[in-house]
């Protein structure tokens, strides 16, 4: 299985050169405190509502690894919305920027993976409508060998700063 930590390497080079596509600075937000077991805490998460109801929300992130274990991503759970995928943003021939579903981003030990505009990103589908800006839902991320990792995201509207 040499194809692993290629593949790994791939993703995380990736979100690395995207990321710097369409990000724009953020206020600080109180990092989460550590997750005891698994040594993950996050920065800068935030839930953004679509402009137009019945459209997917999206929520960006920063996890940050202080363990010495490489976590692959398996899953995301975002209370209140029916359905949740990880996405990558990619540029394809022409320029122009695709988003599809993705397989599982890596973050690798002592380093910080980075959910942003332009990059990978969780999408929030069939959102409830008692998520409101100004509000707080929560973000549950399912990692390598099924441990779960939940942290609260505040709500910001569709006009706010991603």
């Amino acid at each position: 299985m040499k194809t692993r930590p290629f593949a790994a390497a791939l993703l995380v080079g990736c979100a690395a050169i995207l990321g710097s596509c369409g990000s724009n600075p953020q206020e600080p937000v109180e990092q989460q405190p550590p997750d005891a077991t698994l040594g993950l805490s996050v920065e800068n998460a935030r839930l953004i509502l679509p402009a137009v109801a019945g459209n997917p929300g999206v929520v960006y992130l920063d996890i940050v690894n202080n363990s010495e274990t490489n976590y692959a991503m398996r899953r995301a759970d975002i209370e209140g919305a029916g359905r949740t995928e990880i996405h990558g943003s990619m540029a394809m021939a022409g320029g122009a920027m695709a988003m599809s579903e993705t397989g599982q981003p890596t973050v690798m030990a002592g380093d910080t993976f980075t959910f942003e505009p332009g990059g990978y990103h969780l999408m929030a589908f069939d959102l409830s409508p008692e998520l409101q800006a100004g509000g707080e839902t929560e973000v549950t991320l399912t990692v390598n060998g099924g441990d779960k990792f939940s942290f609260p995201v505040p709500i910001r509207s569709a006009g706010d700063d991603r």
